[in-house]
């Protein structure tokens, strides 16, 4: 149970987003000062760091710099509108099943720093205005290409068209932009089937807490 000030690692669960947990809190707590550090799409669940009271949201963009984690579990075969499992999807004709081999390969490219394009369903602003409200809108949306960087991808295991990677990234990365450009060099699309975030820093979903189990957070 949240009832003071602090940092607060929490489990957040699917289908929720990132404030309305912020939001749950803040009512648990009565105390207005709360913030996120790194936001977790709705579709995504796991680690998620709350900090509580005026001088704890002060050392978000701190934590929001540390190292993170994460379990994709990708689908091949297929774009999705949105890089996930939300959107419309457009099947692709695929003529050759990558093997292991070229899975290794394809995925070794994208350890290191590059370039990568956000979703345009993603929270950035374009022109004053969230680009996924202009998606929505049917409105063409032009994200730039930013530099991040991937330290580690590891295959934890593969079967066409199911592709499962641990992810050890910096900040700024868009682990349903890597599932989409894995999917473009493999030439047989990809998105995001199901995304955890098991790691920021040194904070780790094992010692997250539940929100379930905070009974004040309804």
């Amino acid at each position: 149970m949240i009832k003071n000030e602090g940092i607060f690692c929490i489990n957040k669960p699917k289908g929720i987003s990132s404030f309305e947990v912020v939001k749950k809190i803040r009512e648990a707590t009565k105390i207005k000062k709360v913030g996120h550090a790194g936001t977790l799409d709705p579709l995504a669940s796991g680690v998620l760091i709350v900090a509580v009271g005026k001088d704890n949201t002060k050392k978000i963009p701190k934590i929001m710099a540390q190292e993170k984690e994460y379990i994709a579990e990708i689908k091949l075969g297929e774009f999705s509108e949105t890089d996930d499992a939300e959107g419309k999807k457009t099947k692709v004709k695929v003529t050759d099943i990558p093997d292991m081999k070229k899975v290794r390969n394809v995925v070794s490219e994208f350890i290191g720093q590059i370039n990568q394009t956000p979703p345009k369903f993603s929270a950035i602003k374009v022109n004053g205005k969230r680009a996924y409200k202009l998606a929505r809108e049917g409105k063409n949306v032009n994200l730039k290409p930013r530099k991040v960087l991937i330290k580690d991808i590891e295959i934890l295991g593969y079967k066409y068209p199911d592709l499962v990677l641990k992810i050890t990234c910096g900040k700024g990365v868009y682990i349903r932009s890597l599932a989409r450009d894995i999917g473009e060099k493999l030439k047989t699309g990809g998105y995001i089937r199901q995304l955890k975030r098991t790691r920021i820093g040194e904070f780790k979903i094992e010692d997250a807490l539940s929100l379930e189990n905070l009974t004040q957070v309804k």
